[in-house]
Formats: structure tokens, sequence, C-alpha cells
């Protein structure tokens, strides 16, 4: 009795883990880019969420079996967000 209540402890908690990860890789990644200072980093972050978006999309149809090719999309489309950002701090530091 103990061991099927310890099974179903570790399986509950596995699945909240899981369930928690996958809602933390679901999340778009944030517009920060000012678009009066820099409006083509803007566009390109813009352009980049859309992208994001679009690969949930595909995910959703085709019930998340894309070989975890669109998962990694979307790290990367989050790490492009990520330098855009950096590329516009940059040229906040540069004056322009």
């Amino acid at each position: 009795m103990n061991r099927n209540r310890f099974l179903s402890a570790v399986l509950g908690s596995s699945m909240l883990l899981l369930g928690g990860m996958a809602v933390a890789q679901n999340k778009e990644p944030v517009k920060n880019v000012s678009g009066k200072l820099h409006p083509n980093l803007k566009r390109a972050q813009t352009q980049a969420s859309n992208a994001y978006n679009s690969v949930v999309a595909a995910q959703q149809a085709n019930e998340f079996d894309l070989g975890g090719h669109a998962q990694k999309a979307k790290a990367l489309l989050e790490q492009v967000n990520s330098e855009l950002k950096l590329a516009a701090e940059t040229a906040n530091k540069n004056g322009k």
C-alpha cells in the first residue's frame, strides 16, 4: 500500500513538473525594444514574435508531433529576441 502511494506521489509530481515546463516554454517572447528609438529592431522583434506564434500554431495543428524541431525553433526565436534587445541596448550606449 505504501509503495502505491509513493509511486502515485512521484508520478503526480513528475506530471506537475512537466506541465510547468511546457507552460514556461510556450511563452511568447517579450517585445521590449523601443519603436521610437529603434524602428528596425522593433520590426525585427515583432517579426520574430509572429514567427514564434506561427510555430506554436503548427505544433497545435500537428498535435506536437514535430520531432522536437518546433521546440528548438521556438528556443532560437527566444534567443533572437534577446539578441535584438541587446543590440538596442548597445546602440543606446553608443548614443545612436
